[in-house]
């Protein structure tokens, strides 16, 4: 048997004997049983956010299985619940099943029946609760562009709020799709410039020819003068976007700029100061040479890294419940659910279109053109591709907790010892998740 993470079972049923005797099966199977010998004991315990199946005999005094049912699915109508029936008691469970019921078994049942049963009830609990907690991430979240919770990018939050009220020249470095230009509008956003001009260059599509006629505009004798994108973000901000991709003219025009604040329009006299904040991008660190040093260190008074998506991927289904609820609202449609086989998808691709392609799948998703992606683990054989399930399940209940080990624990449902004996066998590194460590 496959050694997949346990999963909570209320075991309802007030035969003692039985009661064991099940109760020994599913925690032989790995499964953490929590047993009741009344079904009012157990309606007691059972929220509406249990993690887990209940399974329960029908027929029992005070309180059937069959009542206690129908007071559970009043109070979670996506919790499933097991019927263990007599013969005599099949008719009623039948309706219990088209009223919701997860699933019914007729004693004498086969063992392997029940563990098939419960394998099937609680995959899909479980993905109950994860759209559950996307769908309150979603609603709660930090009201921010920048969505996630992973260090790297509550760093990057910080230092934008940090920036924001300063007047210092910002470089910014990342892969395609991370989010560059949403962040120097963020900046902007925040910043004492905020009600100013926002002034965005496109360096790789200005040709050298007209570099000094874009930045600093004309002067000509009997014609209107051509403003340019400098004096047009005079108190506002320029975004430098691509200026890694900038040709030979226009950076020696952008490093003469910084030098000295002056818009020298062609054809005219004397040259005008202009008070203006200049943020750059460029795709990333390996990109600087590509700058000239005189450009780059008068532009890179601060750098900034935006992480790609495959570098803090206990952001990424955030992120696209985010894009996926946004989509949906944009084509008046209702979100559909995540299933397991797209979060499986999710966290398994490394997204190098970053946060613009995931937000196409989103798309996609949300209008019904697209069957559900392949995973790349599909390719997998069974035991790789549930050890990358469980040591995905076990990171993100450490972050979830903020590296918290005993919530964590708790909130995984595993005794102690199994959950760092499973730490050690997939090679999970704790101080690296935790942040302590390099």
């Amino acid at each position: 048997m496959t050694d997949a993470p346990p999963r909570q079972i209320a075991l309802v049923d007030d035969d003692d004997d039985l009661r064991a005797a099940m109760a020994q099966t599913l925690t032989l199977a790995g499964h953490r049983v929590l047993p009741f010998a009344r079904a009012a004991d157990a309606l007691e315990a059972i929220d509406a956010d249990f993690p887990g199946v209940v399974i329960s005999d029908v027929r029992m005094p005070h309180m059937s299985g069959i009542d206690l049912f129908r007071s559970l699915n009043v109070r979670d109508a996506e919790l499933p619940v097991i019927l263990v029936t007599g013969h005599g008691d099949v008719p009623m469970a039948v309706d219990a099943l088209k009223a919701g019921a997860w699933d019914f078994l007729t004693k004498p049942f086969d063992p392997d029946a029940l563990l098939a049963s419960v394998a099937r009830a609680s995959e899909n609990r479980l993905l109950v609760i994860e759209n559950r907690r996307l769908r309150a991430m979603v609603d709660t979240a930090i009201p921010s562009p920048l969505i996630g919770h992973s260090p790297a990018i509550e760093r990057l939050r910080a230092m934008v709020a940090t920036l924001a009220d300063t007047n210092i020249d910002i470089l910014i470095e990342g892969e395609t799709g991370t989010g560059k230009e949403l962040v120097a509008r963020m900046i902007h956003q925040r910043s004492r410039r905020a009600n100013t001009q926002f002034v965005s260059i496109a360096c790789a599509a200005v040709p050298d020819a007209i570099a000094e006629t874009s930045l600093h505009g004309e002067s000509v004798a009997g014609r209107a003068p051509l403003e340019g994108r400098l004096a047009r973000a005079h108190q506002g901000t320029l975004f430098l976007d691509d200026v890694d991709q900038s040709g030979p003219a226009l950076q020696a025009h952008l490093i003469q700029f910084l030098e000295d604040r002056l818009v020298r329009p062609v054809g005219a006299r004397e040259p005008q100061p202009v008070d203006l904040r200049v943020i750059g991008c460029m795709m990333q660190q390996g990109q600087a040479a590509t700058i000239p040093p005189a450009l780059l260190y008068r532009l890179a008074a601060v750098q900034l890294h935006i992480p790609p998506l495959r570098e803090r991927r206990e952001d990424i289904p955030l992120i696209f419940a985010h894009l996926l609820d946004a989509a949906a609202r944009r084509f008046r449609r209702a979100a559909p659910p995540v299933s397991r086989k797209v979060l499986t998808h999710l966290l398994d691709h490394d997204w190098p279109g970053n946060v613009h392609e995931l937000g196409r799948l989103a798309e996609r998703l949300a209008l019904g053109l697209e069957q559900e992606p392949v995973s790349d683990a599909e390719s997998m054989p069974l035991d790789e591709r549930m050890d990358a399930f469980e040591r995905t399940a076990i990171i993100e209940a450490i972050q979830a907790t903020g590296g918290d080990m005993g919530q964590a624990i708790e909130r995984l449902g595993l005794p102690r010892k199994t959950f760092y004996y499973r730490v050690r066998r997939l090679g999970i590194d704790l101080r690296k998740i935790r942040g302590l460590d390099a």
